[in-house]
């Protein structure tokens, strides 16, 4: 099932929507669950919230798979480049959509500091680092790899799906290189074919999202690298993935 509740984003002063999934035995079954925090939930579960018309499809595959498992999808801010400023642990230039100030700091500050913690006072959660995972597309595929190492004391597993490392590849590379990864960190980190103009952004996307895989990989994680081919910058490739990136981050040893 799916519950939509409003927050507040407090360092934004901000009312927002989350879009819950729950199993639908949640309230009965006696169980604990890992929960998947991620970005632009409006995306996630229904074509009829997604901004394109086209969902990730997320909830039938859960359903379906009877994956046990919470996920909170916070919806993101649609208004002008804010979107990006919070979902960019750095400052933008101008050259790109204008510039912006990068807020995905404050950002994550207040989801690990204060949206976590709701979440596991009011739901069923298994609360500890196994089993929090986070994940999301373009930009909140940023924010995903960035949480992963810079929030790895919070985070095990992510999901990092077509992430927009371009924008401030020097200033992540940094911060990846000097955070402490623990070594049951699961990373699935993947990009479309079809995302980029022609076959040099296409052997340079690859080379960006190799590196920063082999990076992880260095600091002691195991990484999924994940080339989709034919994949484009949609909510319909990403869905594709799902199957994927899934199973690699709910096994369990």
């Amino acid at each position: 099932m799916i519950q939509k509740h409003q927050t507040t984003i407090t360092p934004f002063g901000l009312s927002r929507t989350l879009h819950i999934y729950l199993p639908d035995d949640w309230e009965t079954s006696g169980r604990r669950y890992p929960v998947l925090y991620m970005f632009d939930g409006h995306n996630l579960f229904f074509d009829q919230d997604a901004t394109y018309g086209k969902c990730w499809g997320l909830k039938d595959y859960l359903d379906r798979t009877h994956t046990q498992i919470i996920v909170v999808g916070v919806e993101c801010n649609h208004e002008g480049n804010n979107r990006l400023s919070e979902y960019c642990p750095y400052d933008v230039p101008d050259d790109w959509w204008g510039g912006f100030d990068g807020r995905g700091t404050q950002y994550m500050d207040w989801l690990v500091g204060e949206l976590k913690p709701q979440v596991d006072q009011y739901f069923p959660t298994l609360p500890d680092r196994s089993h929090t995972l986070i994940g999301g597309s373009s930009m909140g595929g940023l924010m995903s790899l960035y949480a992963l190492g810079c929030y790895n004391h919070v985070f095990s597993r992510g999901a990092c799906l077509s992430p927009s490392v371009r924008l401030c590849y020097p200033q992540l590379w940094a911060d990846l290189e000097k955070s402490s990864v623990d070594p049951d960190t699961r990373a699935y980190i993947s990009w479309g074919s079809e995302e980029v103009r022609d076959k040099q952004a296409l052997a340079k996307a690859s080379a960006d999202n190799l590196a920063l895989s082999h990076l992880m990989s260095q600091k002691g994680a195991d990484v999924y690298p994940y080339l989709n081919l034919g994949g484009g910058h949609n909510e319909a490739s990403w869905e594709r993935e799902i199957p994927l990136f899934m199973e690699y981050l709910m096994e369990w040893n």
